[in-house]
């Protein structure tokens, strides 16, 4: 029997506005965003969204501005409230919980990691790492000893002492992390979390946070606006547009057969070699095939480009552990390559 989802949402809608009621009546009779917003006033924030996030795995959601990405990861732990739907956390529906029980869920049950930082300025580094044991009302002594666990972690051993604005936007961050991680909650709630870094630093911080969870398998929501960043880290992958969802799935699986003219525009530029996995081109083992060499499910297109020298005529053998489980025709890689045009791009002038 599966695993029953660690958060379950089921049809949200958010409306902004001063009847988001009678709004709501005319947005499910089929109104869409920009008639309601000319007619009544009121923007139509999320629409009739249902995501199942796994546990101890990580759930990208992304979009552009205003696609109802950070809407959506503060309606978790009720930073905003729905005009209607459902968020069940361990089946439990967070929207029922009162006043005490959801300050004891924010306490406890997640974290959240914010792109703007959000560090005390006049406090430490060691104390802003400590700050949700501090809430709990943990000894001093205790929640330090924790927060330097995690601090160390995360690369900033030796700055506990220092305050947020001796440290380099890519440090403070880190302090984000390791505040998240000393709360020791199941679910991290990351908002843009990286959106505000260097290029080189945010592939740093994207590179530790695969290395933390591969150990911890905490259940994340991941908000991003960029592409390159949400294949890299996405277990499940949620696109947003205009507040809805217009295609939710395994990463490669949205890559190779992308379902909406949207979604093909979206991924069209993405360079494919890169974030493309070998598992999502092999085909059935051919035993009668002489293979130049194994690889593996998880490589990527680029690296056996390397490999093969860019030579087409090579197959290659997939092998998982120690067992055969495919083989991947070069052939295949370069059309895998080629993204697909859409309908539209092939009208005539």
């Amino acid at each position: 029997m599966a695993q029953a989802p660690k958060i379950q949402i089921r049809n949200l809608y958010k409306i902004f506005g001063s009847d988001p009621a009678s709004a709501l009546e005319q947005v499910k009779a089929g109104m869409g965003k920009d008639e309601l917003l000319a007619k009544t006033g009121h923007v139509l924030g999320l629409e009739n969204i249902s995501i199942d996030i796994r546990e101890g795995a990580i759930t990208v959601v992304m979009g552009l501005s205003g696609s109802g990405k950070s809407t959506l990861i503060r309606h978790i732990n009720r930073l905003i409230e729905p005009t209607d739907g459902q968020v069940l956390i361990d089946g439990e529906d967070a929207l029922l919980l009162g006043t005490e029980a959801l300050r004891e869920k924010r306490r406890t049950g997640m974290s959240m990691v914010f792109q703007k930082f959000a560090l005390l300025p006049h406090r430490s580094v060691l104390d802003n790492a400590a700050l949700a044991l501090e809430v709990r009302g943990i000894s001093q002594s205790e929640r330090h000893k924790e927060a330097y666990v995690w601090l160390d972690r995360v690369g900033l051993g030796g700055y506990e002492n220092h305050y947020p604005h001796q440290l380099s936007g890519g440090m403070q961050q880190r302090v984000g992390l390791a505040r998240a991680l000393t709360s020791n909650s199941d679910i991290m709630l990351m908002d843009e979390a990286f959106s505000a870094l260097d290029p080189l630093i945010r592939s740093d911080m994207q590179k530790l946070l695969l290395e933390l969870h591969v150990e911890l398998k905490k259940t994340i929501v991941f908000i991003t606006h960029d592409l390159d960043e949400a294949l890299r880290l996405a277990d499940h992958l949620v696109i947003l547009k205009d507040g809805a969802v217009i295609q939710q799935g395994e990463p490669q699986s949205i890559l190779t057969t992308p379902t909406d003219p949207y979604i093909e525009a979206f991924v069209s530029d993405i360079n494919r070699a890169r974030v493309l996995r070998v598992r999502s081109v092999m085909t059935p083992l051919n035993q009668e095939i002489t293979y130049a060499g194994d690889v593996g499910p998880d490589d990527t297109l680029e690296s056996l480009i390397t490999l093969s020298d860019g030579n087409t005529s090579y197959n290659f053998r997939v092998v998982e552990g120690e067992i055969p489980i495919g083989q991947i025709d070069m052939k295949d890689l370069v059309k895998a390559l080629v993204p697909r045009v859409s309908a539209a791009e092939h009208q005539p002038l």
